[in-house]
């Protein structure tokens, strides 16, 4: 440790940043909607649309595949197949839910940005 004092201070004091009386709530204000968050809640919808269709797409292949196996007992693999396919729907329903709901958020989000009279970017 050293014996000396730091320098003073020159010019005016810091300036603390502007905040509520004590008391007095203030809610925090949203940051800007920019062209990448637009680009991100539109890529997030169709990434949520094509997860749905192929998961539809994976039903109705099950489906068709235990017809199949059920046909004839030569065909007993495609009831395998089938029962890999509902594994896929199974695991795929969590990521369905989660891009579902976030896209919708960022959607709302940009609709309600664009209410509010701001130009987009």
């Amino acid at each position: 440790m050293s014996d000396q004092q730091p320098p003073p201070r020159w010019g005016p004091p810091p300036v603390a940043p502007h905040v509520a009386p004590p008391g007095v709530y203030a809610p925090p204000r949203a940051r800007e909607v920019t062209a990448s968050y637009r680009r991100w809640a539109v890529v997030l919808t169709w990434a949520a649309v094509v997860v749905a269709v192929l998961m539809a797409f994976a039903l109705v292949m099950s489906i068709v595949f235990l017809v199949w196996a059920d046909q004839d007992t030569r065909n007993a693999a495609y009831g395998y197949l089938a029962l890999v396919l509902w594994v896929g729907i199974a695991a795929g329903v969590p990521v369905l839910i989660a891009v579902t709901i976030s896209a919708r958020n960022m959607r709302r989000r940009v609709r309600e940005w664009s209410r509010a009279g701001n130009t987009p970017f």
